[in-house]
């Protein structure tokens, strides 16, 4: 896991490394200026040696200001490398998301994903800038502190040995059991995260609904967890000040009880006091910083291993050593594919699907909700890999291709259109980034899309909202469909993007391309069968398995289920009602 966030480290290792270079020469002075006072106690003010006490008191003042600077230099690299750290962490997790399949997708929600981008990193950011800075300041004060007392007082130091392991043992028991707790509340915010995704995106059906109050009690309930959850972590992490104030004021009255008698019976000065209380307080606050960096990385420790987990997410999906880098055609062909979301083979959602569909042909694809139609398709430009069989392209196996190959010649315009931020032609040259605006205006008008652009005040340039949310769901998905065009595909797959356009314009864009794209082939799901009606061949799917393959005129006179699909839509479009 260490090894792993190393990596993100990169052109910040300079500022990571100069960090902990100023702590230590920050502290070296620091621990210098206790002896110099003690100098000034014992040398100068109890021998009246005004020279003296001039000359440690300007080093003194030297030492401090000197100490000042690298701590200023300290936490200026310390941010710079923390701050980078994150952002190189941040832009890792981000291209390895690009790379996952949708099976690896799949294995994380989105808000949980967005809170590991966010929430997540921060935690580790403040981690590691601690690390660097405070968790190397804080031993070596220790360490330097308890040497120069023991130097002093052996006998009197004896007393920080015996606090230490109080500390040790009361920290443990508070770190071990807040982190079990913290590891809860970053998943309850990922059910957070969630509740706010869907209520932001579904919100008018929220309101359409009246659901205002459903969705407050959702929220609150979660909200109440993460509460009830931090409370009970914070009060256990909360006994840390009072353990270590018990500690530090147990060891001052330690010391000043037994260096009164030191002084008293000549084995120590007045000023090797006054340097052993203030070496007290350096221990003693040194070991409580420690514990509350360590409290921050019991907290960032969660956080940590859920930022590593996507990390060294892998995609399922590569190319072979010799990847093919052109498609011959649009010819398409499954033997014997069966296909599980799971990779379980005991559990197919497709079962033992064979056939084959020839380059330029146009295929609907039919079925109830459920039957696995998107399934089928996914598989053609390896969104999936099939759990057993074999899916052709051009006449190879998908796994041959190079992947970027392959999709850059399979169009998939999906079931859920998704329109990003931008204006028009920035959403739609997401299918050719050097497209000219002729090309663009080119497959408007096949998918049915330039006249309601051009009735837009700004046209081509109006600016699409996030999600589309200022066009119908007609029109977003003509867009999406002029988007797929714009790639020149060898095969063009429509699954159910045709749904929320009128008859007419469903009509008037299978026309077009019929006359306009013959050679690339089309796959139309659809759940009209006037979509379908006019296709090649047209495929029946029910329950993962294909019923029948044929024309319109063949499964009306062969096919149960396209026969009462096609007899209750046409009773539904004569006004009757639908069976």
């Amino acid at each position: 896991m260490v090894k792993r966030l190393a990596k993100c480290v990169r052109e910040y290792t300079r500022d990571s490394i100069l960090s902990p270079v100023f702590v230590t020469l920050e502290v070296i002075l620091e621990i210098i200026i206790p002896l110099l006072m003690a100098g000034i106690i014992d040398n100068g003010i109890d021998d009246g040696n005004m020279r003296y006490i001039i000359k440690m008191g300007a080093a003194l003042l030297a030492c401090a200001l000197i100490a000042l600077i690298f701590g200023a230099l300290s936490g200026k690299h310390a941010a710079r490398a923390s701050a980078g750290f994150a952002k190189n962490i941040r832009r890792d997790m981000y291209r390895n998301i690009q790379s996952f399949s949708f099976s690896n997708i799949d294995k994380f929600s989105t808000p949980s994903l967005v809170t590991r981008l966010t929430t997540d990193v921060i935690n580790l950011q403040n981690a590691y800038q601690m690390i660097i800075r405070i968790m190397v300041r804080s031993p070596l004060t220790l360490v330097f502190a308890l040497t120069m007392a023991f130097g002093i007082n052996a006998r009197l130091s004896l007393i920080f040995l015996a606090l230490i392991p109080v500390l040790v043992a009361g920290l443990y028991l508070i770190i071990s059991r807040a982190h079990p707790i913290f590891e809860r509340v970053f998943k309850t915010y990922d059910r957070l995260n969630r509740v706010v995704q869907e209520n932001l995106r579904g919100i008018r059906v929220v309101k359409s609904y009246v659901r205002e109050d459903h969705e407050i009690g959702k929220f609150k309930k979660i909200s109440d967890e993460i509460y009830r959850d931090f409370t009970k972590a914070e009060k256990l992490l909360v006994l840390n000040s009072p353990l270590m104030q018990f500690a530090v004021y147990t060891g001052m009255l330690l010391l000043s009880w037994f260096g009164a008698r030191f002084i008293v019976g000549g084995n120590l000065s007045t000023g090797q006091l006054m340097s052993l209380i203030t070496y007290t307080m350096q221990i003693l606050m040194s070991l409580m910083i420690m514990s509350m960096v360590l409290v921050m990385i019991t907290i960032s420790k969660a956080s940590t291993e859920r930022i590593v987990q996507v990390l060294e997410e892998e995609s399922d999906l590569h190319n072979g050593e010799n990847p093919v880098y052109a498609v011959e055609d649009g010819s398409i062909s499954f033997e014997n594919v069966s296909f599980s979301y799971g990779g379980d083979p005991n559990k197919p959602c497709l079962r033992d699907v064979s056939l084959t569909i020839r380059s330029g042909d146009t295929v609907g694809i039919i079925g109830g909700t459920g039957s696995a139609k998107s399934s089928l398709v996914q598989l053609i430009p390896r969104l999936y890999d099939a759990t057993v069989g074999k899916v052709s392209v051009g006449g190879r196996d998908v796994r041959e291709y190079d992947l970027k190959t392959l999709r850059d010649n399979v169009a998939m315009v999906l079931q859920k259109n998704e329109l990003f931020s931008g204006s028009i032609k920035d959403n739609l040259r997401w299918g050719d980034k050097d497209a000219p605006d002729e090309e663009l205006v080119r497959v408007c008008k096949l998918a049915q899309a330039d006249g309601f652009i051009r009735d837009f005040p700004d046209g081509y340039d109006t600016y699409i909202e996030q999600g589309g949310s200022n066009v119908s769901g007609g029109q977003k998905q003509r867009l999406c469909i002029a988007r797929a065009l714009l790639k020149k595909p060898r095969i063009l797959i429509l699954d159910d993007s045709t749904s929320a356009v009128d008859t007419r314009t469903d009509s008037l864009l299978r026309r077009a391309f019929m006359e306009e794209i013959p050679d690339t082939t089309k796959l139309i799901i659809a759940q009209r069968i006037a979509s379908v009606e006019d296709a090649d061949q047209i495929i029946v799917m029910d329950k993962g398995k294909i019923d029948a393959i044929g024309t319109h005129e063949e499964l009306l006179q062969s096919n149960t289920i396209y026969k009462e699909v096609y007899s209750s839509q046409k009773k539904g479009g004569n006004g009757h009602d639908v069976a």
